[in-house]
């Protein structure tokens, strides 16, 4: 199933979720130096990571939102795709009840604060891997006929279709 919502021939969706999927974890593995060592630049650096990530996301949801509405009722895909976007709503929720928490005191967050992002990051790991199962097992956001000798995604020309070879 080739994705609706596309930015230079390939599906908006996997482009744009590098960026919240880095900001959040970064904003973790910052709230882990600052538990370790009590350094609040870090913990102050972790509260805008997870501003910017939770932006991020739901700028990422919207194209996975458009690609899910296209997928086949009935098939495992749409499954799949409704707990990957559910779960990671669930995701953006965490780091949002984290982001509140801290909001008064971003330099000194509380346990609850670390617990709720470290639980969203782990989420993220599942919904992750449902992502992976999506493009790579089940086909979404795959150009049909795509093959490992495809033209370029800009020339105009179908995935199925050879390109030449040269020698």
């Amino acid at each position: 199933m080739e994705s609706r919502a596309k930015v230079f021939g390939h599906g908006a969706h996997p482009i744009l979720i590098v960026f919240p999927l880095g900001l959040l974890a970064t904003a973790v593995i910052f709230d882990a130096i600052y538990l370790i060592w009590g350094n609040t630049t870090f913990a102050v650096v972790a509260y805008w990571m997870i501003v910017a990530g939770i932006i991020g996301g739901f700028v990422a949801a919207v194209p996975g939102w458009i690609d899910w509405f296209a997928i086949a009722q009935g098939t495992r895909a749409k499954s799949v795709g409704l707990l990957h976007g559910a779960g990671n709503v669930v995701v953006l929720l965490l780091f949002m009840a984290s982001w509140y928490l801290r909001r008064d005191a971003p330099e000194r967050p509380e346990m609850i604060e670390h617990v709720l992002s470290f639980a969203g990051a782990g989420l993220s790991l599942l919904t992750g891997w449902l992502g992976g199962e999506l493009v790579e097992r089940l086909g979404v956001a795959v150009h049909p006929g795509a093959h490992l000798d495809a033209p370029n995604s800009l020339s105009g020309r179908p995935a199925s279709e050879k390109a030449a070879r040269k020698i």
